[in-house]
C-alpha cells in the first residue's frame, strides 16, 4: 500500500475542515487553538475509522474505493472531524482567561497559556510557602486567641516574623504599615519597625546597561559627568549624583531596578492573598480591612514602578506651589530625559530634617510651620499633595532657608468635599469642639446616613475629652482613636482620606524633629485664619484681575439667562396643549440597537439548532415504527439534524464565552 496518497488525503480533509470550522466558529479565531483542535480530532477521529472499519481489510485507501465500500462510515468520520473540532476549540475558549476586545481580538500584552499555566504553577508554589511560613510562626493560633491588640505582643512578633521570613515585597509591606501608626497599637508598630531590608546595590555594568536602554543618546553625550557610585539605593531603585552635558546643571538620576517589575508583578498577587487569608482567620484583621491594605498598598507601588508617574505628580505639585510665597522647592524634572524606568530631576541642595544639627542657627518654629502651611495650602486649596513626608524625603538648606520635598512615587488627591471636611476636622480637634468635629468627619466617611449622630458625637466627645486640658496632643493617638470610633460604627473613610490622615500622622512626627513642642492642630488654626484673610482681600488686591474674572463669568451666563423667559413660555405652552411627554427610544442609541440586534439573531440560532434537535429526534423515534427502506433515509436525515443542531450550539456557546471574557 502506499503509504503516501493516505497521508496526503488525510492532510487535504485536515485542512477542510480547518476552514470551515474556522468559518463556523467565527471570525478572528486564534490560529494556534484553531490548528491545535484540528490535529487533535483529525488524529482521534481517524484512529477511531481504521479501527472501527478499515483494520484487518485490504483496501486501497482512495476515496473512489470509500465511495464503494465505507461511504457512510466516511461521511460519519468528516462529520465527527468538524465537531470536535470545534468542541475543542470550545474547551481551549472555555479554560482560556484571556482578555478580548470589542472585535473579538486578544487584549494586547496578555501570555500565552503555556507562559501562564507555567505562572500558575510558581504562584501557587510560592503561596503555599507563605502560608507554611505563617502557620509555622503561629499566625492562626495568635490571632484566634488575640482579644487585646493593645497587649498582644505575641501576635505582633508573628506577624513580624512571618514578613521578615517571606521577604521582598511583604518586608516593604510590614515597613509601610509601621506607618500607620492611626490603625495599629503601639506594640505593632515597635515590632514592625524593626523589619530592616537589606538591598544589593547596582553593579556598573547594570547601571550602564539601564542607562543606555533608556537615554535618548550615550551616556558621554547626556551627562558630562556621571557618578557609578549611588548615593542611594533602595528596593524599587537607586539614585546617582550626575551633571548634564547640555546645561552643566548638576542632576540626580533615579535608576528602576531591572528585575523590580516581574518580583512586583509575581509577589503583589501573592500578598493579597495572604491578606485575605489572614482576614478569614480574624475577626480583628477583617475590621482592620486589611485586605483594603494591601490592595491600597499594591496599587501605591504600581505607581511607584512607574517613574512617569512620579515625574508627573513632580509637575502638579510644582506647578501648585508656583504661585506660593512659602519657601518650598519641588525639584525640577528633567522630561527629556526621562521615562518609566529613569527619572533625571534637579539635585535637591541642602540635608535631611532628620539631621537636627543643622538648625543649630535656625528658627525651628518657623521651618516647622513652613513645612506644615505648604501641606496644608497643597492638600486644602489644590487637593494634590505629597504622601510621604518623613525626615528622607525632606531636605532643609540652611543658607537659603529653603525645603525640598522628595520622592513624589505616591501622592494623595482630595475632592473638594473631602477638602472641606479635612478643614471641619482640623477646627473641630483644635477647638476640642464634638458637633464640627461630627461635621467634618461626615464629608470624609461612607455610609454615614446609616449612624446615629447623637451616638457618634457622644463617642467622639470621648476622644476629645482625652486631649482636653493636656500641652500637647499626641497626633497619632488621636488619630487611631478615631480610627477605632469610626470602625466600631460600622463606617469606613474614604481611601484618599485614610491617606490624607496617615500623612497628617507622618508629618506631625516628622515636624517634632524639627521642633519638638510643635503643636500641629495649633498651627492649622493660624494657616486658616490667614488663607481667609487672603481670600477675602484677594478682590481688592488685584481688582483688574477680579473684574476680568467677573464678566467672563457673566459672560458665560448671560445668554442662558436671556433665554430663561421664553423657555419657561414655551414649556407652559406644551404642557397646556398636552405635549410634553417622556419619550426615550431604546434604538436611537448605536449600542443599544447593536446590542438588540445581537441578542435576537443569536436568540433565532439557538431556536433553530433546538428546533433541527427536536425533529431529529422525533425522526429517529418514527423509523422504529415503518418499513426499513423509509427507516434508512430517515435516520439519515435525523442524523444530519443532530449534527446541524450541534454545530450551532457549539457555536452559540464559543460567542457566549467570548462575549463575557469582552465584559470582564
Amino acid at each position: 500500500m502506499n503509504i503516501i496518497l493516505p497521508i496526503v488525503q488525510i492532510f487535504f480533509v485536515s485542512v477542510l475542515i480547518f476552514f470551515i470550522s474556522g468559518r463556523l466558529i467565527g471570525s478572528n479565531v486564534n490560529i494556534f487553538k484553531r490548528i491545535l483542535s484540528v490535529i487533535i480530532s483529525v488524529s482521534f477521529t481517524t484512529f477511531i475509522f481504521w479501527y472501527t472499519y478499515l483494520r484487518g481489510t485490504d483496501y486501497t485507501f482512495s476515496f473512489s474505493t470509500m465511495n464503494n465500500v465505507v461511504n457512510v462510515a466516511t461521511l460519519l468520520w468528516v462529520g465527527s472531524m468538524l465537531l470536535i473540532s470545534m468542541l475543542i476549540y470550545l474547551f481551549f475558549e472555555l479554560f482560556d482567561p484571556i482578555a478580548l476586545d470589542e472585535n473579538n481580538g486578544r487584549v494586547v500584552g496578555k501570555k500565552s497559556f503555556i507562559k501562564r499555566l507555567i505562572g500558575y504553577w510558581r504562584h501557587q508554589k510560592r503561596l503555599r510557602t507563605v502560608l507554611k511560613i505563617a502557620v509555622t510562626n503561629g499566625i492562626t493560633r495568635t490571632m484566634k486567641y488575640a482579644r487585646n491588640r493593645d497587649s498582644d505582643r505575641e501576635l505582633a512578633v508573628a506577624f513580624r516574623d512571618t514578613l521578615e521570613q517571606c521577604g521582598g515585597i511583604f518586608i516593604k509591606f510590614g515597613q509601610v504599615l509601621s506607618t500607620r501608626k492611626e490603625l495599629f497599637s503601639p506594640i505593632f508598630i515597635e515590632e514592625l519597625e524593626k523589619l530592616q531590608q537589606n538591598v544589593t546595590q547596582l553593579s556598573e555594568q547594570q547601571v550602564k546597561d539601564i542607562l543606555k536602554q533608556n537615554l535618548p543618546g550615550e551616556i558621554h553625550d547626556v551627562f558630562s559627568d556621571f557618578s557609578m557610585k549611588p548615593i542611594a539605593a533602595a528596593s524599587i531603585g537607586q539614585v546617582h549624583r550626575a551633571i548634564l552635558k547640555s546645561t552643566n546643571e548638576k542632576v540626580v538620576v533615579k535608576l528602576l531596578r531591572p528585575d523590580v517589575k516581574e518580583i512586583m508583578r509575581e509577589d503583589l498577587s501573592i500578598l493579597i492573598e495572604f491578606a485575605n487569608w489572614v482576614s478569614s482567620k480574624s475577626q480583628w484583621a477583617e475590621n482592620l480591612g486589611f485586605r483594603d491594605i494591601a490592595e491600597g498598598f499594591a496599587a501605591s507601588l504600581r505607581e511607584e514602578i512607574d517613574f512617569n508617574i512620579e515625574a508627573r505628580n513632580m509637575i502638579q505639585i510644582k506647578n501648585v506651589m508656583e504661585n506660593s510665597n512659602l519657601k518650598v522647592n519641588i525639584p525640577k524634572v528633567y522630561e527629556k530625559y526621562s521615562n518609566e524606568n529613569i527619572l533625571v530631576m534637579g539635585l535637591a541642595q541642602g540635608q535631611s530634617v532628620a539631621n537636627r544639627y543643622q538648625f543649630y542657627n535656625a528658627n525651628c518654629n518657623e521651618v516647622a510651620e513652613t513645612l506644615l502651611f505648604s501641606y496644608l495650602e497643597q492638600a486644602l486649596v489644590s487637593g494634590i499633595f505629597h504622601a510621604d513626608p518623613h525626615p528622607g524625603n525632606i531636605y532643609y538648606d540652611e543658607e537659603t532657608k529653603i525645603i525640598t520635598l522628595l520622592d513624589f512615587g505616591a501622592v494623595c488627591r482630595l475632592p473638594s468635599t473631602q477638602q472641606e471636611g479635612l478643614k471641619l476636622f482640623f477646627i473641630g480637634i483644635q477647638q476640642r469642639d464634638a458637633s464640627i468635629l461630627f461635621d467634618g468627619i461626615s464629608l470624609l466617611v461612607k455610609n454615614k446616613n446609616d449612624v446615629d449622630r447623637h451616638e457618634l458625637e457622644q463617642a467622639i466627645s470621648q476622644i476629645i475629652l482625652k486631649i482636653s486640658y493636656v500641652d500637647r496632643i499626641q497626633t497619632d493617638e488621636l488619630v487611631y482613636s478615631i480610627f477605632t470610633v469610626i470602625r466600631d460604627y460600622g463606617l469606613q473613610f474614604y481611601p484618599s482620606v485614610s491617606v490624607a490622615l496617615r500623612v497628617v500622622v507622618t508629618l506631625d512626627g516628622t515636624l517634632r524633629i524639627i521642633e519638638p513642642t510643635f503643636n500641629i492642630f495649633e498651627e492649622a488654626k493660624k494657616f486658616s485664619n490667614q488663607y481667609l484673610k487672603q481670600v477675602f482681600k484677594k478682590p481688592f488686591k488685584e481688582p483688574i484681575a477680579t473684574k476680568d474674572r467677573l464678566e467672563e463669568e457673566l459672560a458665560l451666563i448671560l445668554p442662558n439667562l436671556r433665554k430663561i423667559p421664553r423657555r419657561v413660555d414655551q414649556l407652559f405652552k406644551r404642557v397646556e396643549d398636552g405635549k410634553v411627554i417622556l419619550h426615550h427610544d431604546i434604538f436611537s442609541d448605536k449600542n443599544n440597537s447593536k446590542f438588540i440586534t445581537q441578542l435576537f439573531s443569536k436568540f433565532v440560532l439557538l431556536m433553530v439548532g433546538i428546533t433541527f434537535g427536536v425533529i431529529s429526534v422525533a425522526l429517529l423515534a418514527i423509523s422504529q415504527f415503518i418499513n426499513t427502506a423509509y427507516a434508512i433515509y430517515l435516520n439519515t436525515a435525523a442524523y444530519l439534524g443532530l449534527f446541524l443542531c450541534a454545530i450551532l450550539l457549539v457555536r452559540l456557546s464559543i460567542q457566549a464565552i467570548r462575549d463575557m471574557k469582552r465584559n470582564e
